[in-house]
């Protein structure tokens, strides 16, 4: 099994050219149609992906029987199809097309009372939802800059496209990092001191494979986690929230949760204590999980990877 970081993006670049431009040209409806051939060769051609959600969705299916998803070949194209009307909702979210009205919060005043004073935040994110939504940055009551990590060049290219429909100025800055180090740690805590959001995903291992990890139960059975995150917080010494959006009944659902005031680790027991963490990260993902099970988008065999890293 190939790490995460190898898979090649067959064909998602021109087919999220050609989307979006249908989206700009027609609206949202008519792209419903187009999305169909789309999204059926990209499904057809990526057996990796397509086996590895299937997998998923059953595994989350028998961890909770009470899920009313899909599973199979259908769930795994209905699954690919959520992932494709994420490409576009995040082309609305850069472009302009996403309001406020669009977006709803939850637990958002513990986030803005530390902004208020200037105090930068950590916000561990994943690969579940849409964080690009958070571009709609007014909701801080002030312009906020948030800056987000991003561990391949696929995501380059993602960006890439989604930077020519882009309106106005920006204030997500995209970072592309392959593992955190001293230099990634100085450079985000520089963010943080000038009182910025950092946002990273803590659901995928190092791209290198050679990252520290850490074993925790999700859904049902240990999977691996990066420890980078939690050591960067520790690194950081500012608040770090879990930060989730998930699109339920048409509306875009920002959900943000206190992890910690400001995490540390003791010498002796570093190790346990780090563990702990991820094991709380992934409850608190899990529980996200259930809410939207297809909209975790991580098209590969996520609990092999301890063994592989």
């Amino acid at each position: 099994m190939r790490h995460w970081a190898q898979m090649q993006e067959h064909g998602i670049v021109w087919g999220m050219h050609f989307l979006l431009k249908v989206y700009l040209l027609f609206g949202r409806k008519p792209l419903q149609i187009f999305l169909y051939p789309v999204v059926s060769y990209y499904w057809l051609i990526n057996r990796t992906g397509r086996e590895a959600s299937q997998r998923y969705l059953q595994r989350a299916k028998a961890f909770c029987p009470d899920l009313k998803i899909k599973t199979g070949r259908l769930g795994s194209y209905l699954h690919f199809m959520a992932f494709a009307n994420a490409m576009i909702d995040k082309l609305a979210a850069w472009s302009g097309a996403l309001s406020m009205s669009d977006v709803h919060y939850h637990g958002r005043d513990a986030v803005q009372a530390y902004l208020s004073q200037g105090q930068g935040v950590l916000m561990l994110g994943s690969h579940l939802g849409n964080l690009e939504v958070c571009r709609v940055v007014a909701w801080m009551g002030k312009r906020v800059t948030v800056n987000v990590l991003v561990h391949t060049r696929h995501a380059e290219k993602f960006n890439r496209v989604l930077n020519e429909y882009a309106a106005g100025s920006s204030r997500m800055n995209l970072i592309q990092v392959t593992e955190i180090n001293a230099a990634t740690a100085m450079l985000l805590e520089d963010k943080i001191n000038a009182g910025e959001l950092v946002i990273i995903a803590a659901d995928r291992v190092p791209v290198t494979g050679q990252g520290r990890v850490a074993g925790a139960s999700f859904l049902g059975e240990e999977a691996a986690f990066p420890q980078g995150p939690f050591i960067l917080a520790s690194l950081l010494k500012c608040p770090v929230f879990t930060l989730f959006c998930i699109k339920q009944q048409g509306m875009h659902h920002i959900y943000f949760d206190t992890f910690s005031d400001k995490l540390s680790f003791s010498r002796k027991q570093r190790q346990q204590e780090i563990t702990a963490c991820v094991q709380k990260y992934s409850a608190v993902l899990q529980r996200y999980v259930k809410k939207a099970p297809l909209q975790w988008f991580n098209f590969y065999e996520f609990w092999r990877n301890k063994e592989r890293s």
